[in-house]
């Protein structure tokens, strides 16, 4: 009777340290997932908010940092025509009659969203003067920093940039790319034609962020988000 009850006993002990062994494992299993998970996180930043999407918009404040003046809007200018098969609006180095059309309606939803305290400018390149014109019905003399903006363009947005008045700069997606990189965004975007990358700028410290972007077809579903 002793040896059994001490053979039970042995076998309870020993498949009681088996199960603390187990719970060690997989705590420890446990661990390098969640360690996983945190080198792909990492590794993978997240993306640059949509604006048209969920609260994205309302979160960011964007309708009451445009309604103070705080904001530089970077639009890319519209389907150029020499790397279209659409038919083009006039020269090849302009933009197609899509593009005119895409202009026009982001310059609509523009007005919709209030256009009074806004400065406009646009490179010297055809594509953006004609993106300019139709979507806002202005055209800046062309401005070469918003064409060779590789290495300042974070300097000459902020000095372009004037206190409580918007801004907004018909530009290409490499002046974008070049914003993006001296704000250290982490995961840039790749906007199409006629999108916008939001920024707002801090009158105080005039430090930049990063807001998020909106497709150039998305406006009216950004708006309809306006409070």
């Amino acid at each position: 009777m002793s040896s059994t009850l001490s053979h039970a006993l042995g076998e309870l002990n020993a498949r009681y340290h088996a199960l603390r062994k187990s719970a060690r494992l997989g705590l420890f299993a446990l661990f390098l997932l969640l360690m996983g998970v945190a080198s792909a996180l990492a590794l993978h930043p997240a993306a640059i908010p949509d604006l048209a999407e969920g609260n994205h918009a309302r979160k960011a404040n964007l309708f009451s940092l445009w309604d103070r003046g705080d904001l530089v809007v970077l639009m890319r200018h519209a389907e150029r025509c020499d790397h279209s098969t659409n038919p083009c609006l006039d020269q090849r180095d302009g933009i197609t009659v899509k593009g005119r059309q895409m202009a026009q309606q982001v310059g609509l939803a523009f007005k919709n969203l209030g256009f009074n305290q806004v400065d406009v400018y646009n490179s010297p390149l055809r594509r953006t003067e004609q993106t300019s014109a139709y979507a806002f019905n202005r055209t800046s003399t062309g401005e070469d920093w918003l064409i060779n903006c590789r290495k300042s363009m974070l300097e000459d947005v902020l000095n372009h940039k004037l206190d409580h008045r918007n801004m907004v700069l018909v530009t290409h997606s490499e002046c974008v790319a070049a914003l993006e990189q001296s704000l250290n965004t982490p995961a840039p975007s790749s906007i199409g034609y006629g999108s916008s990358l939001i920024v707002s700028i801090d009158p105080k410290t005039h430090a930049a962020r990063v807001l998020g972007f909106v497709d150039a077809q998305d406006w009216g579903k950004v708006l309809a988000k306006r409070p």
